[in-house]
């Protein structure tokens, strides 16, 4: 029997919802968690994964719905986890009454990152068939304000206002030739328009889209780089290099896919996520640089990890965690 089938095996078949607070959390999880600066945040690239059963999930679920719908509550009280990364959103707005859902099943003090919907993100639709006639073709709506407004914002600030971290506006890698004025004079206008109650983190996975007046207006307009660990972008050392990257006041890391690996070929080697199947030395030490960078300058961090940077997200979390502690020491 395989460990993904053994999570999958002590996840499921529970009589039905349990108070997930009074379920036992290991003090180690706890000592460590006080260890770390009070504004650094660490979470995952979403949370419904069965392979995380143990590291993550304590209760039995009846099912594998009622793990996808209640499972955030049991993900909000792991000690070292106070964000989340909200990836469906990518992928559609999410309704009104989904997000209230998410919010009451979070403690107060948590913060979510959430993707902005791709049409609102993406500069070029890529090839693929579920972009329909709008495959590699120019999105006319690319960083459109209005269309922002009405769809991601609003709900946002309707149901989940008391929970909402950086939204990350990614724009997808595209071969697509770039413009740097219209670049920059397309997320001027977007960032202009955003409402004050909402903080963005920009997520650039082209490095040519870092252009000189990239990180200027960022800081003009309260925004901040997302530091990522991507297959086709400079490392996070490297990143850390470029003049004005850290523009404040808070800062946001994610560390989704090694050089050279495509993400299909990642999940497929990595998956269920129970183990660290691929350790990333130089990844983890460019991240604790970077935390502890954004600490002395008094910024909040935000540190997301998706399952693809090394096999198991909460396990990259943990070492990451530990590498920070033991910096200090």
């Amino acid at each position: 029997m395989t460990a993904g089938r053994r999570a999958q095996l002590g996840l499921f078949g529970g009589a039905g919802a349990a108070d997930v607070a009074g379920l036992p959390v290991d003090p180690a999880l706890h000592a460590l968690a006080q260890a770390l600066p009070a504004g650094v945040r660490f979470g995952t690239s979403s949370w419904t994964f069965p392979g995380w059963h143990g590291a993550v999930y304590q209760r039995q679920y009846p099912s594998q719905a009622a793990f996808v719908r209640e499972s955030l509550a049991e993900y909000a009280r792991h000690p070292l986890l106070r964000t989340v990364g909200i990836d469906r959103s990518f992928y559609g707005p999410i309704p009104e009454a989904e997000l209230a859902a998410y919010a009451a099943q979070l403690p107060k003090g948590f913060r979510a990152c959430m993707k902005v919907w791709e049409r609102v993100t993406t500069r070029v639709f890529p090839e693929h068939p579920r972009y329909g006639d709008n495959a590699g073709r120019p999105n006319p709506d690319f960083l459109n304000p209005d269309l922002f407004r009405e769809h991601v914002a609003e709900p946002v600030l309707a149901a989940f206002r008391e929970f909402i971290g950086p939204l990350v506006v990614e724009v997808p890698p595209s071969r697509a030739p770039i413009d740097a004025a219209a670049w920059e004079t397309a997320l001027v206008r977007f960032l202009e328009a955003g409402p004050d109650a909402l903080q963005f983190a920009v997520e650039v996975r082209d490095r040519e889209l870092l252009t000189p007046g990239y990180f200027p207006i960022l800081r003009d307009h309260g925004a901040t780089h997302v530091f990522n660990f991507w297959s086709r972008m400079p490392d996070i050392g490297a990143q850390l290099a470029l003049p004005g990257c850290m523009p404040g006041p808070f800062v946001v890391a994610r560390l989704m896919l090694p050089p050279g690996m495509a993400f299909e070929d990642a999940r497929q080697r990595f998956a269920p996520f129970d183990r660290i199947v691929q350790p990333q030395p130089k990844m983890r030490a460019d991240v604790v640089r970077l935390i502890r960078e954004a600490v002395e300058r008094g910024f909040e961090v935000y540190v997301i990890v998706n399952n693809k940077a090394e096999g198991s997200s909460p396990l990259t979390v943990r070492a990451l965690a530990e590498l920070l502690r033991d910096a200090q020491a």
